[in-house]
Parts: C-alpha cells; sequence; structure tokens
C-alpha cells in the first residue's frame, strides 16, 4: 500500500511536532532533537525538517512504496518535486544524515 508523503521546511521543531501532532492525532514516529520529526500513519508520511528560510513551504511530496526498488525524484509540471521510495529507503536515508537516530522500520 501506498502511503501519501508530505516533506515541510518549518522554524521550531517543538512548535511544529506539538501543532501537528495535535492535528494527526498521534505521536511522531521519530524525533531528531532541534532538526527533524517524521510520522507515519496508515495512510500518510509526514516529515517535518528545520530551514532557516522558506519556513511553512512543502518542501517535496510524493509516495512511500514498499514495492519500490529504489529512491527516485522527478518534477512535476509545476515544478514541485515528488518522490518515490520504501520504508526502508527513507530510514536509511535519515540514517545517513542523522546517524545517532539508528532508526529502523520493519
Amino acid at each position: 500500500m501506498k502511503k501519501f508523503h508530505i516533506a515541510i521546511g518549518v522554524s521550531n521543531i517543538d512548535q511544529s511536532i506539538e501543532d501537528y501532532s495535535y492535528r494527526l492525532n498521534c505521536s511522531p514516529t521519530l524525533i531528531i532533537p532541534n532538526e527533524y520529526a517524521l510520522w507515519r500513519t496508515e495512510s500518510l508520511n509526514l516529515s517535518i525538517r528545520r530551514v532557516d528560510t522558506n519556513s511553512g513551504v512543502v518542501r517535496h511530496l510524493g509516495w512511500e512504496d514498499n514495492s519500490a526498488l529504489h529512491f527516485s525524484q522527478d518534477k512535476d509540471i509545476n515544478g514541485i518535486v515528488w518522490e518515490n521510495f520504501s520504508a526502508k529507503q527513507q530510514a536509511m536515508e535519515i540514517n545517513e544524515i542523522w546517524p545517532e537516530a539508528k532508526y529502523e522500520v520493519n
């Protein structure tokens, strides 16, 4: 099953975690303090990442698709980046950026 993926740039991780946890009615699956948070629900994969500029802007969209053989991305007609990846590929990317996360998925 595919999960819709939304990646948003935020200026304040803690306040954003509180807000999106309320909106999604669940806590993040992963938190990298002051840097990143990830929610994985049955239908949605939402990530937030601290940015210095363009806070509140969609960084990219895409699909978490466990049948994806590799990570891919392209741009749509409007210039929006769309990614396609498996949960394991996303975990590998997170662990490359933040090795201390030691994030794993089943």
